[in-house]
């Protein structure tokens, strides 16, 4: 008789067991955001970890995560549990997650916008409109990271938007902006862009906006420009340097003809 694989009814969950919940995951992305900084990982590093962390399921998969980390502490425990939306009582909305990893996610139109947002582009981009949302809360933060991605964010004109972020290799262009009212609503944009670009900007009018776009097309033309510039000239170096090596080779083969040469003669 084979074991059965399923855990016996009324036993207690391991805990590397318990399903990881949002909270959890945004801990331990914090935890990573941190190493990133002091220089404990590497942007490629740091990536691969965030990937991780955003495809778990169970704390026993974040716990390798941070394990080799001083700031890890240990298995992470569960957070507490929060509803997808918020109760009629007032209760708080949970933070909401963009992960755009090769691909691309977006939040616009209509929406209750929560006291935190998470963003992550990895070789994709996140769009945020807040052009439409309800900000049931004055403070809202919008903590973005940026790996060979892009993240737009626009708000609307009556806001106070800020910034406390920064370019490595990239791009972190944020429009602060104060409110003449004292009870907008603040968006503070913190993170990084690591050959990426992270842009917030109020929403302008049409001609200022329309000239914009065309300022921000022409910079990620030449960007791209550049970047093909680039790789043009490694494929032209590493094709030269092919061709100087057949010459070596070449040039060996024929020394060595030579020398078979006059020892044949000679005997």
């Amino acid at each position: 008789m084979t074991k059965a694989a399923t855990r016996p009814a009324g036993a207690p969950v391991a805990e590397a067991d318990i399903r990881a919940s949002d909270a959890d995951r945004d801990r331990i992305a914090a935890i990573l955001r941190e190493a990133l900084a002091e220089g404990r990982l590497d942007p490629e590093e740091h990536a691969e970890r965030i990937d991780t962390v955003y495809r778990a399921k169970t704390l026993g998969e974040l716990e390798p995560v941070v394990r080799d980390l001083p700031a890890a502490g240990g298995r992470p425990q569960p957070g507490p549990a929060t509803s997808a939306t918020a109760s009629d009582t007032g209760a708080p909305l949970p933070d909401q997650n963009l992960v755009a990893i090769f691909s691309a996610a977006s939040r616009k139109g209509r929406w209750h916008v929560p006291a935190r947002i998470n963003a992550v582009a990895i070789f994709g981009s996140v769009e945020i409109d807040l052009t439409e949302a309800v900000f049931p809360q004055q403070q809202v933060q919008i903590t973005v990271t940026s790996l060979f991605g892009s993240v737009e964010i626009r708000v609307p004109e009556n806001v106070t938007l800020r910034s406390s972020g920064s370019g490595i290799l990239g791009a972190f262009e944020i429009d602060t902006h104060e409110a003449e009212d004292g009870d907008a609503p603040q968006i503070q944009v913190n993170g990084f862009a690591v050959l990426g670009s992270v842009e917030a900007r109020p929403k302008r009018g049409a001609l200022i906006s329309d000239l914009r776009d065309r300022m921000r097309d022409s910079h990620r033309e030449l960007r791209d420009r550049a970047w093909e510039d680039h790789r043009d000239l490694r494929r032209q170096l590493r094709d030269e340097h092919r061709e100087r090596h057949q010459l070596l080779r070449l040039e060996r083969q024929e020394r060595r003809d030579r020398f078979r040469k006059r020892y044949d003669r000679g005997r």
